[in-house]
């Protein structure tokens, strides 16, 4: 697309929310590679954290307390500054599939099936504890399951953050990622207050925002992500954005045909409240089990809406300040009329 094209099809557009199909294109560059993003099979997380270890030894990023709650076993409890990956741990009074506790799995390769990925068969693959039951055994017992989800930011196509930031700190890469430039963050905060889903974050030792970059540098090069590198089950899925949408629609519907009828895709939707996310999700439950907000908006969606209203209201303002001074013009020149007769 030229530089005059490109700007035709931007003028009358909200580029704070709606339709967006070419984000690094609109963010002017030219002659870019499709754009790239994760996908994220929770059904195949076995919650080895893997991704967060590799994510914090490529990135140098500081340890962060690795403190237990007592709640969970998880120890990261959610994403910050410092930790740009994080694997939730959910315990749930559900169906532990048909999993049974007295079966002998000493025998069972553990990774050897990991090894398979989500690409293996569901008729074929390793009953885990995030496989549901169709109903309770027959002492009424449904057991327990974990549902386990390695988070990250999102890299949304309308990126709040990258919206407000006032030092230009935060900028559109162009595999259509979202990235902080250390160097020129001035520390405002002002990304934390307008990320939907809470993801960027302040660190407190350099008085920087924070949050994955995707491994930009890693883009570059040609490689992937250092987290999808690592996951052994492939539960992170790394690619063009498109493909991956493709195979995850492909995935729910494999599950629905045996029976996991509560998958559905999160963050995959181009019409969303954000533009569709960088980093989508196929879930076993609702968003809010995972801490994730059911219908995400990007906080910036209203703003020139309300700059119309703001510039309206300024203009009766102004009007009527005119007319006051018109008015009271009018009445001195009466008065002075009077005292020269």
């Amino acid at each position: 697309m030229t530089d005059t094209s490109r700007r035709s099809s931007l003028i009358g557009r909200n580029l704070l929310a709606g339709a967006e199909p070419d984000v690094a294109g609109d963010a002017g560059h030219d002659g870019h590679p499709p754009r790239v993003g994760f996908f994220t099979d929770t059904s195949v997380c076995i919650g080895c954290k893997a991704c967060e270890v590799a994510c914090k030894e490529w990135n140098a990023i500081p340890e962060d307390g690795l403190d237990f709650t007592g709640m969970s076993f998880d120890n990261t409890q959610g994403l910050d500054a410092s930790s740009w990956r994080h694997v939730a741990f959910i315990e749930q009074s559900k169906p532990l599939g048909r999993a049974e506790a007295a079966v002998d799995h000493s025998d069972v390769d553990v990774l050897a099936l990991a090894a398979q990925g989500s690409g293996t068969p569901v008729g074929e693959a390793a009953i885990t504890p995030t496989s549901p039951a169709p109903s309770p055994s027959a002492d009424g017992q449904t057991g327990l399951r974990w549902l386990m989800a390695s988070d990250v930011c999102k890299h949304c196509t309308h990126a709040a953050c990258l919206d407000v930031c006032p030092t230009g700190a935060l900028f559109r890469t162009e595999f259509g990622t979202v990235v902080v430039q250390d160097d020129v963050c001035n520390g405002c905060g002002y990304c934390v207050a307008a990320c939907p889903y809470g993801v960027i974050d302040v660190r407190p030792q350099d008085g920087g925002a924070h949050k994955c970059t995707l491994c930009y540098d890693r883009l570059g090069a040609g490689q992937e992500p250092a987290c999808a590198k690592a996951c052994p089950t492939d539960s992170i899925q790394f690619g063009p954005l498109d493909e991956l949408r493709e195979r995850a629609a492909a995935r729910v519907e494999e599950l629905h045909r045996v029976g996991v009828e509560d998958a559905r895709l999160y963050g995959h939707d181009p019409e969303d409240g954000v533009g569709g996310d960088g980093a989508f999700f196929l879930l076993l439950d609702e968003p809010e089990v995972y801490g994730l907000p059911p219908d995400p908006v990007v906080t910036t969606r209203d703003l020139p809406s309300m700059w119309r209203h703001a510039g309206a209201a300024a203009l009766t303002l102004l009007g009527g300040v005119a007319a006051v001074f018109a008015a009271h013009g009018g009445m001195s020149g009466r008065r002075t009329g009077r005292r020269g007769r």
